[in-house]
């Protein structure tokens, strides 16, 4: 079992939507962790907690009238394996988080759906990372993005491991079974 080296701690990261970013145009930010990782001597990340919000540029609120031109949604997923200008499918084991802000822009309507997040692996038993870059993707579905900017806010409580022979072979299984 993976021994704790430090207490918890956040990272945070964004991505920005731009206004008038047109629907299916996927917008990536990294998360650089490779300070933190250190594979020869077994230190990982073990991410323990996930939030996202979502906020238009300037004022930073949550007002969904204005993120979009028209109905749709706002999208997003958290990944340890670089899915390009894309998204992993739900049982990929690059998946860490996701989920979707959903819009009835006509009724300023927000609807916020979590997928996965790294609290329903259980107590002491988060995601581990040993890779050193975490992404960030986001998309707008169904609409474009309104006149400002929309952020998409990472934020993830995460704590530094140690992880023992037992904890290496099942992340190398788990790896080669999202290879198939």
């Amino acid at each position: 079992m993976a021994r704790g080296i430090t207490g918890s701690f956040f990272l945070n990261q964004t991505v920005t939507l731009p206004a008038a970013n047109a629907s299916g145009t996927f917008v990536q930010a990294e998360i650089d962790c490779a300070s933190l990782v250190n594979a020869p001597k077994g230190q990982a990340i073990e991410i323990e907690e996930v939030d996202f919000t979502v906020q238009r540029a300037t004022l930073y609120t949550s007002d969904v009238e204005s993120m979009v031109v028209g109905n749709g949604s706002i999208d997003f997923q958290l990944t340890d394996l670089n899915p390009g200008t894309s998204f992993v499918r739900g049982d990929s084991q690059s998946l860490i988080a996701s989920g979707s802000l959903n819009i009835d822009q006509s009724n300023c309507i927000g609807t916020y759906v979590s997928d996965l997040y790294p609290d329903s692996y259980g107590k002491n038993n988060g995601f581990m990372v040993v890779n050193d870059t975490l992404y960030l993707n986001a998309v707008s579905a169904g609409t474009a993005i309104g006149a400002n900017d929309v952020y998409v806010n990472v934020r993830m409580r995460v704590k530094i491991v140690k992880l023992g022979p037992a904890d290496w072979t099942s992340i190398a299984l788990q790896t080669v079974s999202s290879d198939q």
